[in-house]
């Protein structure tokens, strides 16, 4: 298996780290374990990055633009390729088998074939400058925010939702011309005009010959999606038609992915935002042991008050016991747990006012907690101290013998570094892991803050994700903690 390509400086290292996620999620799809996705992904990463450097020297010395996908694209596609040569080489049996059956079909032909015959979003995309291509890509496949995708390009992010929607002007324009230059029967010609005029109209409506036509024709219904620009399709167009194969499973892991990223923002709205459900059913839980404690408390004492079956008929008072002892005046009112002086939590005075026969006896009520022994008033406990970080485990993905799961911590404290460290109970095994550096010893792993995540602001949230292995069972990840600090759960 080929190592990693080393970076050639500090921007090329940034963007490896950026890319190295969404080439490990698509070779994920592509093959039945973790340990054949790894080896995919970093084959299909080398060769992906060495056919780059080269084409970018290649038209440097030429003086033109390099016509080609942008970065993440183009190695989704290297691992299409690698995937291809492994079925070739016989390893095919390390890939999913639906992958197999579509790399002998002609479906894949397609993305190798004449250029003519290619997908409309294929080649709609390589039409496109690379900057243009790049913003296109990171905000309609990877669901970058737009802010994220400013800093990553480089662009104002005031108007980079203007640029955007250039570009998307400019990519309809591209795939409606290579739409217009594939070979096409008479019919598809006949619609084409029509179907351009369909789809720039807001309205959604589609004549009825038309949509049989595009129930019956691919190759217009490639076209019909590409040019569609409202109605949240282009994704999907892009997706299908630059990868090809698992294209919209890919699609639905990077927003996932996307949410994980996201939930950065999420704890500086909750203050704004409606309450937190979770918070009140933990508060109404608290509070309803509260009052059972109370209540118990209240039963042993009515119990106390009750005459034993081995008093002696007229041998007590209903105010002794049969020791002789006070037990309680019954005009009294029941004692409150609030209303006890300080430092009688474990006494009880008698009833008689008389300081001279007060009795010390065990107290049958202990006091509930949260509350307070010398009258004070205390917080409810959904008032109690707010706990250093939140912590969201979630299983993105499972197969046999491996699995891929997201790990999104939120800190009340501002970070300049960080550490988060959980155990497993089944006995799995980190293999990778993205955003973050880890080690494992047993059934504990700690993972540590990248170069480039490391510093959180207060309120903040970072993320991770890696891929494991498992066996027999998989309980979610457990005993969760920041920088030595517990952390309780989202």
């Amino acid at each position: 298996m080929p190592d990693l390509p080393t970076p050639q400086d500090a921007a090329e290292a940034a963007l490896f780290s950026e890319c190295w996620d969404a080439v490990l999620s698509y070779a994920d799809l592509c093959t039945a374990g973790s340990t054949a996705a790894t080896e995919l992904a970093t084959e299909a990463f080398s060769l992906g990055m060495r056919e780059a450097r080269e084409a970018e020297a290649a038209v440097r010395g030429a003086g033109r633009r390099p016509a080609r996908l942008p970065r993440i694209p183009l190695l989704l596609t290297a691992v299409r390729t690698v995937a291809a040569d492994w079925e070739t080489q016989g390893l095919g049996h390390r890939l999913d088998p639906d992958l197999r059956l579509w790399l002998n079909s002609d479906k894949a032909a397609r993305y190798t074939g004449p250029p003519l015959q290619r997908p409309i979003a294929l080649r709609g995309l390589r039409d496109l400058q690379a900057a243009d291509a790049e913003l296109l890509w990171l905000a309609e496949v990877e669901a970058l925010p737009l802010p994220t995708v400013a800093r990553r390009l480089g662009l104002d992010p005031a108007t980079v939702g203007e640029e955007l929607a250039q570009v998307r002007g400019l990519f309809r324009d591209r795939s409606h011309r290579n739409h217009l230059d594939m070979p096409m029967d008479a019919q598809c010609r006949s619609y084409a005009r029509l179907l351009d005029a369909v789809t720039r109209s807001t309205s959604g409506e589609t004549p009825p010959d038309l949509s049989r036509h595009l129930a019956r024709c691919r190759q217009c219904a490639e076209a019909a999606a590409c040019l569609r620009l409202h109605g949240g399709g282009l994704p999907a167009a892009l997706a299908g038609g630059v990868i090809g194969w698992g294209g919209l499973a890919y699609l639905e892991r990077r927003r996932r992915a996307a949410e994980v990223r996201l939930g950065a923002g999420r704890p500086l709205a909750l203050e704004s935002g409606p309450p937190n459900p979770g918070a009140h059913k933990a508060k109404a839980v608290r509070n309803g042991l509260l009052v059972a404690a109370v209540l118990v408390s209240l039963l042993a004492l009515a119990v106390s008050m009750m005459p034993g079956d081995d008093m002696k008929n007229g041998a007590a008072g209903p105010g002794t016991s049969a020791e002789g002892q006070p037990v309680a005046n019954p005009t009294w009112s029941v004692p409150t747990a609030t209303s006890r002086a300080p430092g009688s939590a474990g006494t009880s005075r008698t009833p008689t006012g008389n300081p001279s026969e007060s009795t010390s006896v065990k107290n049958s009520d202990p006091e509930p907690q949260g509350t307070s022994s010398a009258g004070a008033e205390e917080p409810e406990p959904s008032e109690s101290v707010t706990p250093a970080c939140r912590v969201a485990y979630s299983l993105v993905n499972q197969w046999p013998d491996g699995f891929q799961a997201a790990v999104t911590v939120t800190t009340t404290q501002a970070l300049g570094d960080w550490r988060v460290t959980w155990s497993f109970k089944d006995g799995q095994k980190v293999t990778q892991m993205w955003d973050a550096d880890f080690t494992q010893s047993g059934a504990k792993v700690t993972a540590s803050a990248a170069d480039y995540n490391k510093s959180v602001p207060a309120a903040g949230s970072l993320s991770f994700g890696f891929l494991a292995s498992w066996q027999s069972r998989n309980a979610p990840a457990y005993d969760f903690s920041l920088n030595g600090r517990e952390c309780a759960k989202s």
